[in-house]
């Protein structure tokens, strides 16, 4: 085994960590940046279906201050406010790398997820960091003013430790928690965590309810609970409901609660309706409504509403049964389907025992923590990425 030492050590080279390094790098700091896996970033690969959604115009517009999740929401306003998504849009703009505002304001390369990948690990040797994968981290210390980190590849030292180890999302890429074990080794707080982002499953009796129309999609819904709501795309899934909206209901919804499902979000059904009256007396409701939503789902909802009669014979009343149904249709969901698909980890290390403009633990002078590790989870769309560029920036100018 060998020691060599080091200004900064960055534990993770994903999106939060290399920007750490590659900022820490540019104030002459001589970095070394540590991962578990074969290969940099990624989690950056597989995201967005592989064309990496790296940031959302809103971020940080007063209109998206609301869109990050945590016990104390302002925390992330610093970092945000000085790393926008101008500033990594600008980066992407350097490398020539072309993209596509799709809804919402979500930003996607137009080419692979890679590109952003390559982007990261080029600033990273103009930084002259030095990156050592396939690296498992057996133990940190703390002495003297400096970190000794102990791995399988060798034992190393600096004055500054980065923690950007991310959160329990996707176990199967190695996702653990660590960062949590090591808050708790330096006497931070690690507020409660669960999946977020993540689809929603259901009872069997309900499941097999939904089962057959797994792979369709409605779009727009409006899922709501309590007074939070998101009008997106909803998709059935042989495990129960997912797509935009669920995935980001999914933040706000916890055990118990039911989430309430508006089919026809513009407000048009009983518009519609009286029209099918007038224009189409002799037709059943579930005719009507296979205009506007899937034939198999069409079926199932007009089965469950229970009216037999025709268009024409339907009054006012039944109308606003119809609607009732199907702009509040309630359901209760029984879980998740956990971090095996959830795209972030909600909770984290407690905000209050970090510096919201360095990301450095108050008690604990040279140790930081940032990205998906901390109690901040942005919204589904390019949110998360903004914070994990953000807060790796920040954290990358003074460690």
């Amino acid at each position: 085994m060998t020691s060599s030492q080091y200004d900064t050590i960055v534990l993770g080279a994903g999106a939060a960590g290399m920007m750490a390094g590659i900022e820490a790098g540019k104030r002459g700091r001589n970095v070394l940046v540590l991962d578990h896996a074969d290969a940099p970033g990624e989690k950056i690969r597989i995201s967005g279906g592989g064309r990496c959604n790296f940031t959302n115009v809103n971020a940080t517009l007063k209109a998206g201050r609301d869109r990050f999740i945590s016990q104390n929401p302002r925390f992330a306003f610093s970092a945000l406010a000085r790393y926008t998504p101008e500033h990594f849009i600008g980066l992407v703009d350097d490398y020539g790398i072309s993209f596509h505002e799709k809804t919402l304001g979500q930003l996607f390369c137009d080419g692979s997820s890679a590109q952003i990948v390559n982007l990261l690990t080029s600033e990273m040797r103009k930084a002259r960091n030095a990156l050592q994968l396939s690296t498992e981290i057996t133990g940190v210390r703390h002495a003297d003013g400096r970190f000794m980190v102990e791995t399988t590849n060798g034992d190393f030292s600096a004055q500054s430790l980065v923690v950007a180890t991310g959160g329990k999302s996707i176990p199967k890429m190695g996702a653990t928690g660590y960062a949590y074990q090591l808050a708790t080794q330096f006497g931070l707080k690690v507020t409660e965590s669960r999946p977020a982002l993540v689809p929603l499953t259901f009872e069997p009796r309900i499941l097999e309810r939904l089962a057959p129309l797994s792979g369709i999609a409605v779009d727009p819904t409006r899922i709501s609970v309590g007074k939070r709501g998101f009008e997106e795309a909803m998709l059935f899934t042989h495990r129960g409901l997912s797509g935009p909206a669920i995935l980001q209901i999914s933040s706000y919804w916890r055990e118990g609660d039911a989430i309430v499902i508006d089919l026809f979000p513009t407000g048009n059904l009983g518009d519609i309706l009286r029209k099918a009256r007038a224009e189409s007396p002799k037709l059943h409701l579930q005719t009507i409504l296979s205009w506007h939503l899937s034939k198999r789902l069409a079926q199932m909802l007009a089965e469950d509403i229970g009216i037999q009669s025709m268009m024409g014979d339907m009054s006012d009343k039944t109308f606003a049964k119809i609607e009732d149904a199907l702009r509040r249709w309630t359901i209760k969901p029984t879980g998740s389907e956990g971090y095996r698909t959830a795209e972030v980890t909600l909770g984290g290390i407690d905000t209050d025992g970090l510096d919201s403009n360095t990301m450095q633990a108050r008690t604990v002078p040279g140790l930081y923590f940032v990205g998906e590790a901390v109690d901040v989870t942005g919204w589904l769309g390019g949110y998360n990425f903004q914070w994990a560029w953000a807060s790796g920036w920040a954290a990358g100018q003074v460690a």
